[in-house]
């Protein structure tokens, strides 16, 4: 049995911990708030996250409160007009053994925590912030702020993108910024006229920009994300803004789009932020997951579940003892790194997609019209249709 020391509390932290500890080892879980919280709204969860957090004992939980899509809607924000949908239903179940479901990100970070918190094998440590680490050829230990070290036998960096380990070990200096500002806020879906209500996630396409949105909260709740390029140059999160500035940087849109933002109050906004992948995220008894190891646009609504990936394929390769943790360690790193490359790739790439104007908008939407549901099905079946989630998993 061996003693994991997870960095960070947030989703992948606690699935790593979930996992590790239902392979038979300890765990102990340091986050640097002063309680374990979860910030957020709405969480997109293909097959593949599904699949994940079955092998972590939480799938059957997490599908009786998600709200289960039926479509994935793709709207020329501009004219109004419906290019194309992607079933979700039916055959596209039956193929990747799962629904595609959206939650709260609070609901499913609380169903990790209440799994941490039965489990005898996990301790909870807040106001626990980690400086750096060090190790040797038997342990690894997280150096504390204010000179505290807790010593296991490997440690997981989990603490994502400003991750103190990933400075330590890969030293790659800050995120790239995007150019990208998000704003978020979350409405009541009584407030939403009926005719604008439906079971799918719509994105909204425009010239720079887009609007995505959908129902959480099992259905009580319409979570509001719209996009613009606007150079953002510098990293933020989480900064209110007025509904002015919200509505005149996607004037572009019309129509239902438009009704939909008028409705929201209480925005806020994040510049989107990522990193170049990297081959390499291990060092000896360290190793990183989730955003601390490959951060990602959210435009592939994957980056939650590669951090679910990331944990049930570390801890799947943690059944030999202690002794073999560092390359245990490297057999994960090479297993999931040129996946989560080629999800970071799309992620950027999708706002190719999304924000053309002009004679670009019009050949996009001919080509996307043009593609039936089993086509689209296609197209993204090596990411949602993967279920071991390593290398082959990348390549289908």
């Amino acid at each position: 049995m061996a003693r994991m020391v997870v960095v960070g509390g947030g989703i992948g932290g606690l699935a790593a911990a979930v996992a590790v500890a239902r392979r038979g080892h300890r765990a102990v879980v340091l986050e640097r708030a002063e309680e374990f919280a979860e910030i957020g709204a709405g969480i997109q969860l293909a097959p593949n996250g599904l699949h994940a957090l079955d092998r972590l004992g939480l799938g059957d939980a997490v599908r009786a409160l998600a709200v289960h899509i039926d479509e994935l809607r793709f709207m020329d924000g501009v004219t109004g007009e419906h290019v194309a949908s992607m079933p979700l239903t039916g055959g596209y179940r039956r193929r990747f053994g799962n629904p595609y479901v959206v939650v709260h990100r609070g609901e499913l970070y609380r169903l990790l925590l209440d799994a941490c918190r039965r489990s005898p094998a996990i301790e909870l440590r807040a106001g626990s912030r980690a400086t750096g680490y060090r190790q040797d050829g038997s342990a690894a230990t997280v150096l504390l702020d204010g000179g505290g070290r807790v010593t296991g036998d490997a440690v997981i960096g989990a603490d994502g993108i400003h991750s103190a380990i990933r400075r330590r070990l890969v030293g790659d200096g800050a995120p790239r910024v995007a150019g990208i500002t998000v704003y978020r806020t979350v409405i009541p879906m009584e407030r939403v006229p009926e005719e604008l209500r439906r079971n799918a996630v719509t994105w909204w396409a425009g010239p720079g920009c887009h609007f995505v949105h959908y129902a959480i909260g099992g259905g009580r709740y319409l979570n509001l994300a719209p996009s613009v390029e606007n150079g953002a140059t510098e990293a933020f999160a989480a900064v209110p803004v007025e509904q002015a500035r919200v509505l005149g940087e996607l004037a572009a849109l019309g129509g239902t789009a438009q009704r939909l933002l008028a409705l929201g109050e209480h925005w806020k906004s994040w510049a989107l932020v990522d990193r170049d992948p990297v081959d390499r995220w291990t060092d000896g008894r360290v190793t990183l997951l989730g955003d601390a190891a490959h951060p990602m646009l959210h435009y592939a609504a994957q980056g939650a579940c590669q951090a679910l990936e990331d944990a049930v394929v570390l801890a799947g390769l943690l059944d030999d003892g202690a002794d073999t943790i560092p390359d245990r360690f490297e057999k994960y790193n090479a297993e999931r790194r040129e996946r989560t490359a080629r999800i970071t790739h799309a992620a950027r790439a999708s706002t190719r997609l999304w924000h053309p104007a002009g004679a670009e908008a019009k050949a996009r939407n001919e080509m996307l019209s043009a593609l039936s549901g089993p086509a689209l099905h296609d197209h993204v079946a090596w990411m949602h249709g993967a279920r071991e989630f390593g290398a082959d998993g990348a390549r289908r």
